[in-house]
């Protein structure tokens, strides 16, 4: 099942988008430079993408993956991002959220955390 094909998204969530992919955080750029053009597991993933009426940071849609980097400004969203998670989870889409000193501080390591993600336990 396609989850972003074909979904109604509003003009004000699609200019969104737009908008905070024109902004990324500095700790954004620095992973989607790693995750874009197929850059870790040969897959692909979008950033910015518009899901059920949320915008999450980073998508891999063959691996059903939402990444969010989570920086200050999500200490005082909890129940927001509860409920946004709860549901991508609803629609079989795994929310994976990475602090922003990780980024900066040991982004192989954030990286292999991906890696490991993208591929369920059996």
């Amino acid at each position: 099942m396609r989850i972003t094909r074909n979904q109604p998204v509003t003009r004000e969530k699609r200019e969104l988008a737009r908008q905070l992919r024109k902004t990324m955080t500095t700790q954004e750029e620095i992973l989607w430079r790693a995750l874009r053009n197929k850059g870790l597991g040969n897959v692909r993933f979008r950033r910015q993408q518009v899901i059920a009426g949320f915008v999450v940071d980073f998508y891999c849609p063959s691996a059903r993956l939402a990444i969010e980097v989570d920086g200050t400004s999500h200490t005082a969203r909890k129940q927001y991002d509860a409920d946004r998670d709860r549901v991508l989870s609803e629609l079989g889409i795994r929310t994976l959220r990475i602090g922003n000193e990780s980024v900066e501080r040991d982004l192989a390591g954030v990286l292999r955390r991906i890696e490991e993600d993208l591929t369920p336990s059996p």
